[in-house]
């Protein structure tokens, strides 16, 4: 296995009578030997594009894309020793499983005994030993994405990458794949890159996760890190679902407490801070902040039977949504609406007035003007 390091990446797609359009904006990036790193965010943010760079089937702009140490801009695809797993399987319809995973190494003129070998191993690991015989036409969505796994194992790469391979399964199917392929790196102990704009995959899966917005790399930490201390608004609505609520308005001292009071003159949110947010904020004093705070953090007091162990507020009800492990309520304040998610035991009807509890341990202040976190 071996270590992939982006240096300054950059690619610009020409533009006729224009400038063109720069999808990654020199960006840099070490993914470490054997580590599972994900690239996550929305359409069009540069994850793909980066992923193809690194693959060879994108030329690079500038920057430089190494691999095991060695600079490979000018490497064709098939000497980079990478494997990569596409969206849409790309099997060939005509050939078995078997056919179909021992392709590429024919190409490469391996021993058929050692092909043999690599395809039933592989078959073995992925639970595919009763389909060799199948064609594509005969299996599931997730036995095809299974087979295009395998296909890529039996090469035995340095570094696999996955391009969004599991958008095209339906939700069920995509967390038991997903739970298939974190076994097959904990098993191969494999480097792998793998793109997603779905957040939940980034979390369950990778050892770290690199958050891109424009071309641009927004954070780069481990899933809990990126959720408990996000470093700007984007990473901290992009990542938990339901997203983080955020609330707009400035920071008042008061009888000697600092709060946060939303700009809403008819009836404003009013969360006094504790001392860390007070401190971490104390130049932000009558000046314009956003209030982050992620819905398990925000309670309902009148069912825990008490308005303590933090400060409390009164809203209103929008949507009551039962999940049965959890119930999301959705409220307003008038100004606001935000989510909090109770106990699955709470019942509420639209319209109704609940005390809110919020817990600000889980709380943040960003910065308006340049989104970042205050620290």
């Amino acid at each position: 296995m071996a270590q992939v390091l982006l240096e300054n990446l950059t690619k610009t797609f020409p533009e006729k009578g224009g400038p063109g359009v720069t999808a990654v904006k020199r960006i840099t990036l070490a993914i470490e030997d054997r580590e599972f790193m994900v690239l996550v965010g929305p359409s069009g943010c540069g994850k793909s594009t980066t992923l193809r760079m690194i693959a060879g089937l994108e030329e690079i702009s500038e920057g430089t894309v190494r691999i095991g140490g060695t600079i490979v801009n000018d490497v064709l695809p098939k000497d980079r020793d990478i494997a990569m797993v596409f969206q849409n399987y790309a099997l060939y319809p005509h050939m078995t499983v078997y056919e179909n995973m021992a392709f590429g190494l024919k190409l490469r003129k391996f021993p058929k005994a050692d092909i043999d070998l690599r395809v039933r191993e592989a078959a073995t690991m992925l639970g595919l030993e009763s389909y060799l015989g199948r064609k594509p036409k005969a299996l599931s969505g997730g036995q095809r994405q299974r087979v295009a796994l395998g296909r890529a194992i039996v090469r035995k790469p340095k570094v696999f990458l996955f391009d969004e391979p599991l958008s095209n399964l339906d939700a069920k199917m995509r967390v038991s794949t997903r739970t298939e392929i974190s076994k097959l790196h904990a098993r191969l102990g494999a480097t792998m890159i793998y793109v997603t704009h779905d957040q939940v995959e980034a979390m369950t899966m990778g050892d770290r996760i690199c958050v891109m917005k424009d071309g641009n790399i927004m954070q780069v930490a481990e899933p809990l890190e990126l959720y408990n201390h996000p470093d700007n608004l984007f990473v901290a609505g992009f990542i938990g679902s339901p997203p983080m609520n955020f609330f707009r308005g400035s920071l008042r001292r008061a009888a000697g407490h600092v709060s946060f009071v939303e700009d809403n003159p008819a009836a404003p949110l009013t969360v006094a801070l504790d001392e860390k947010l007070a401190a971490r904020s104390s130049a932000y004093l009558d000046k314009a902040v956003v209030f982050g705070i992620r819905p398990e953090a925000i309670h309902d007091s009148l069912t825990m039977g008490s308005a303590g162990g933090g400060p409390t507020a009164e809203v209103r009800v929008e949507v009551s949504e039962p999940m049965g492990s959890e119930t999301l309520l959705y409220l307003d304040t008038g100004k606001t609406s935000f989510i909090a998610r109770v106990n699955p035991t709470d019942r509420f009807d639209a319209g109704q007035r609940v005390q809110v509890t919020f817990d600000l341990t889980h709380a943040h202040l960003f910065d308006p003007a340049t989104e970042q976190v205050l620290r």
